[in-house]
Order: C-alpha cells, then structure tokens, then sequence
C-alpha cells in the first residue's frame, strides 16, 4: 500500500496582462495564474500528481493558503483510500466542518479542493498509465455514479436514474471511443475576440483562424454597445453567415440591460450570450432566456457556477442553453462528472468553459468522457479554445482543424514542464523579476 507523503503548492502566474490576452468587459488586465499543486507518494516508481486552480493574477496566493488547510486531509492517506472510493474520498475533503464554514463548496475553499482533488485523479491516472478520460470511461456505471455526492441532487436526479442512464449507453462505449479518437472533439476559439484587441487585430486574428479550419467564434462583449457592434460586425464579416458567433458579456449587466443589449446586437448572429449578469442570478439568467428566445438566441453560463446545486436550479428553471462547466470552479472531477449527469437528465448540452492556465487540457478529458458514457452526443457540444500558456505542459492539448485530438498520455494533461513552474513563481521567479509586483 502507497501513500501520499507530501502535498506542495505553488504561486504561478503569467503577465498576459501585458499584451492584454483574456481581456474581457469585466476583467479588463488579468494575468493568467495557477494555484499548482504537486502530491507526492512513496512508491518506488516516484509517480506524482499534478493539479490547479486557474486565477488571474492578485489573490492566487489566498487559493494557495486554502490548499495548504487542505493539506491535512491529504497527507499521510493510502493512495488506495481515493482511487477504492473516490467518491467517499471528495466526501471527505468537503465535509470538514470548519473548513466547510468557509463554503460550504464554493468560493476560495472550493477552488483548493478542485486542485487537489484533479492531482488526485492525475495520480491515479498516471498509475493506471491512462488518460484521465480512458480511465472514466473504463469505469462501469456503479462506479461512476459513487463518484457523485448526491446530497441535494435527489429531486432533479436519483443515483437509480443516472446509472440506468450510464447502463443504457455501456454497450456501445466502444464504438464511441474508436469514433471520437477518428474525429476529434469540436471547438470553439475565444482567441480571435479579445476585448482588448483592435480591429485591425481581430481581422488578422480571424483570417489565420479561417485559414486553420475554424467554424466557431466568440467575441468578448459589454463596455460599450457601439464598440461591440462594431467589433461584432468585424468578426461577422471575416467569418460569414454560416460559422457560429457567441458573445461574451462575462457578468457585465442588470437582467434588462442585458436583454436591452444583446437584442441590440442580434442582427450580428449570435448563437448564443454567455453569462448575461451575475452567475448567481438563477432567475435573472431564466428571464434572459425567455426574452431571447423568440429571436433564437440561447444562454450560456457556467464559468462561475459554483457547485453542482446552482447547476440543477438553472437546469430546473430552464435559465440555460448551454452548460459550460469549469474544471476548477467547480470541485474537480467528481463535481463536473454530477454536472454531466445533471445535464444528460435536462438535455442540455455541455460546453466547457477553457482557456487560461491549464483548462483546455482539463476540459477535453471530461467532455470525451460525456461523448463516450453519458450522453453519446456532440450536437450543440465543443469546447472552449484560447491559443496561449499551452507550451508550458509537458502534454499540451492538440488543435487540427478546430478539433481537440484525443490525448493520449497517462494523466490528466496538467503536469507543467519544471522551468516554467520555477520561472513562473511568484513574486520570485525569473520572468517576474523587473515587473512591477501585483499590488492593487
């Protein structure tokens, strides 16, 4: 029997600021930053595992004091105490009374436990020498539903119902799987629409984007409705009639604001508004909903949803279009594994939230688990893409004509090469020297 033997953490940040890259309404100077974790075993074959958190600048050091009260929970246990029970194992990780008062599951404390709860699926992953997706998806249906904390999920979905889900969909995994590894999974890029980007950069960015095999595009929206017009049309005129346009308005506006807004900017297309006004706002986003869809505009949220719960209200009030799951927001693995089930049961497809530091390897493990043993489906499905930080990883994710390649390296694609951690930690890493800190 191994066990973990040490939990270290890092502060890891890039200065994307400095170029403006992920700039958004809300967010206008973010640099992409990660609460790094590192778990450390005593096998003989000194396999470890990796996970993060994805911030964006000034605060990932509060998200590493989260992990480091974790640590405890970690430290010391068999290995085979997470990979016999993963479930019972997240239980255990969120069920701390006293660190459950700082949630419960949601917030900074919610962040550390998706980072060490993704190290652990990456430890797990790596000793099985699978992919994360190969290693859920070899799962039987049992096993993937005891990965679900079902606690206030009882009168949207029973673990009966999600396993005669899994069940029905378990004899043609196979099948899937030799599918998804012929065509990829289909994405979207954010890269072309940054809010901080000019005109002249966004037609640049659009034609390469063209030039690449691109089909879908999301454009950053809600400073100023005649700049997004403008900038709307832009992309609308580069990309043409038939490629999808979604907009990005990332928590900018009131509920009328936002129907006011994007009914203004309809004519430009878009498939989709994501995150119209705050992530909280269940019914806010379902009075959005309503108002838009006689013009065939959907709604999309989810990079900030908290928990599995705040997905089953939007779900149940039919706020949403699209789901867009994030691998850090919420509790790792086990958390986006509930949303998916959640999600199958409403019919509504699953988009994940990328980009960032590390969300675009995490993401595409666990829609190609959706594809292959819950829903069996890529309509309306692709996930996020931003072309940055990827060359940081030892196993990046991999684009051929605005398709994810199935990975294929044991592990959760997370494991940063070492220069990087070390150039990149802050404050005292070499890429940080000669930069200004990060005070407010």
């Amino acid at each position: 029997m191994s066990r973990i033997i040490d939990l270290e953490v890092r502060d890891i940040r890039f200065p994307t600021s400095l170029e403006r890259d992920g700039s958004d309404a809300m967010n206008p100077d973010p640099d992409c930053s990660a609460a790094y974790v590192i778990l450390r075993t005593d096998r003989p074959d000194g396999l470890e595992g990796h996970g993060l958190t994805f911030t964006i600048g000034r605060g990932t050091e509060v998200v590493v004091a989260a992990v480091v009260a974790l640590r405890p929970l970690v430290v010391g246990q068999p290995v085979e105490a997470f990979t016999g029970a993963p479930g019972a194992f997240w239980r255990h990780l969120t069920g701390d009374s006293q660190l459950r008062w700082l949630g419960p599951e949601k917030g900074v404390i919610h962040l550390a436990t998706a980072a060490v709860v993704n190290a652990l699926w990456d430890l797990w992953a790596k000793i099985e020498r699978k992919p994360l997706w190969k290693l859920l998806s070899g799962l039987s249906p049992a096993q993937v539903v005891e990965l679900v904390d079902w606690r206030y999920l009882s009168d949207a979905l029973t673990p009966d119902e999600a396993g005669g889900m899994l069940e029905r969909m378990a004899p043609t995994r196979a099948a899937r799987e030799s599918e998804i590894i012929a065509s990829g999974y289909p994405a979207y890029t954010t890269s072309v629409g940054w809010l901080g980007y000019s005109d002249l950069k966004i037609r640049h960015m659009c034609q390469e984007a063209l030039a690449e095999g691109w089909a879908s595009f999301k454009v950053k929206v809600g400073a100023d409705l005649g700049d997004d017009w403008r900038r709307c049309s832009v992309v609308r005129a580069e990309i043409g009639p038939e490629l999808a346009l979604m907009i990005d308005a990332n928590q900018r506006w009131d509920v009328p604001q936002a129907i006011e807004w994007v009914k203004a900017l309809a004519p430009c297309g878009p498939l989709w508004i994501e995150e119209p006004t705050s992530p909280d706002d269940i019914l806010g986003h379902a009075a959005i909903a309503r108002a838009l869809a006689p013009l065939g505009i959907g709604v999309a949220t989810g990079e900030h949803c908290q928990n599995r719960v705040m997905f089953k209200q939007l779900f149940q009030a039919k706020a949403i279009s699209c789901c867009q799951i994030d691998p850090c927001r919420l509790g790792g693995v086990n958390e986006v594994v509930a949303v998916l089930l959640l999600a199958a049961k409403f019919g509504v497809p699953v988009c994940p939230n990328a980009g960032g530091v590390g969300l675009c390897e995490y993401a595409q493990h666990e829609s190609i688990f959706d594809f292959i043993c819950v829903t069996g489906s890529r309509k309306g499905r692709m996930i996020e893409y931003v072309d940055h930080l990827h060359e940081h990883f030892v196993d990046p994710c991999v684009i051929r004509r605005g398709r994810y390649q199935v990975p294929k390296a044991p592990g959760t694609s997370i494991t940063m090469k070492l220069e990087s951690l070390e150039a990149h930690s802050y404050p005292s890493g070499e890429i940080w020297k000669g930069l200004r800190p990060q005070e407010p």
